[in-house]
């Protein structure tokens, strides 16, 4: 439902134009230097502001709520909290009767009936990432010395992220995205067999992520092309370093001690500024659409961070499980 985690565990909480959203972590180890300052860095790689991304503008102020005392963390669950102040729910009033091509509009009146808050997306919408790059602070934290970086490769399928922006937005249309996360000075060890592989425990987190597509790992799709004596990595030392990296750093769902690399395709945005059609339930007609509200054209350019966060939390959960194992 709304929780991740076998010991570094998540419980995500709010929605768009509610009072606020945030984040649960229980399992985090005591000791941990935390405070809210530790958290805006990753934050401000989040917001918006940017060409091509929303004019919503929050001040995403976060408050820990429990879990540390003095600036470190106690042991006990962390909570953390950000208020919305900068909501327009006006712009979607009419989104019970006409959902949205693209958004989860139509699936979550089915599920939740019309008890569910449908402004700007609610518990769906991409602003409760927030807490996941929260935690993501964290679980960096726990993970010391490794370092994950994201960072966008592709736009609208070019590397010309500003033309490709600029188009989308002459257009009144949206583009997607593809992101590239490498992770490095991972031990050797982390991940379990099947269920609880590294590449099944980071997909599960990725795909939590609003606008996700897709997601390979080393050579990924491409290695469906390959004869096996073109994918594997050839060992040239003791310590697991290998010729190539076909494999991301994961064999057996376990870490190998090479660099963790995937890569995630972002789809457009749903919410674009051109005529649409939709099903109106309450005339029972098919009608045009035309989206108002405050939107990204392209909501790859603020994805990153999310997904090194995802990352992150994976590994944290991940390098427990393992010490607790131990």
């Amino acid at each position: 439902m709304n929780n991740f985690g076998r010991i570094f565990r998540l419980s995500i909480f709010g929605e768009s134009h509610g009072k606020g959203v945030g984040i649960t972590i229980d399992g985090c180890p005591s000791g941990i230097d935390l405070t809210d300052e530790d958290l805006l860095h990753d934050i401000s790689r989040r917001k918006s502001g940017a060409r091509g991304t929303t004019p919503r503008i929050e001040a995403d102020m976060p408050s820990i709520l429990s879990g540390t005392f003095e600036g470190k963390t106690t042991g006990a669950p962390l909570i953390i909290l950000f208020h919305n102040k900068n909501t327009k729910s006006k712009d979607y009033s009419n989104l019970l009767d006409s959902p949205r091509p693209g958004h989860a509009d139509f699936v979550a009146q089915h599920k939740f009936g019309r008890h569910n808050d449908y402004t700007g997306g609610g518990h769906f919408s991409g602003r409760i990432t927030l807490g996941i790059v929260a935690a993501g602070v964290v679980a960096k934290k726990i993970l010391g010395d490794v370092q994950i970086d994201a960072k966008l490769t592709e736009v609208g399928g070019q590397s010309n992220f500003d033309a490709a922006v600029e188009d989308a937005l002459l257009q009144h249309d949206s583009v997607g995205g593809i992101v590239e996360c490498r992770a490095n000075n991972l031990p050797i060890g982390y991940g379990e067999p099947f269920f609880d592989s590294v590449e099944s425990m980071i997909s599960h987190l990725i795909f939590a992520i609003p606008a996700t597509k897709g997601i390979e790992f080393g050579s990924g799709f491409a290695a469906a092309k390959m004869k096996g004596s073109e994918h594997n990595d050839n060992f040239i030392d003791e310590t697991g370093k290998t010729e190539t990296n076909h494999a991301g750093g994961i064999n057996g769902g376990i870490t190998n001690g090479n660099e963790l690399v995937f890569r995630v395709a972002i789809k457009p945005t749903s919410s674009i500024g051109r005529n649409q059609k939709t099903m109106n339930f309450a005339k029972g007609e098919v009608e045009d659409l035309l989206i108002e509200g405050r939107h990204d054209a392209c909501i790859a350019l603020r994805v990153p961070v999310i997904i090194e966060a995802a990352a992150a939390i994976a590994l944290a959960d991940l390098k427990l499980l393992d010490k607790a194992r131990r």
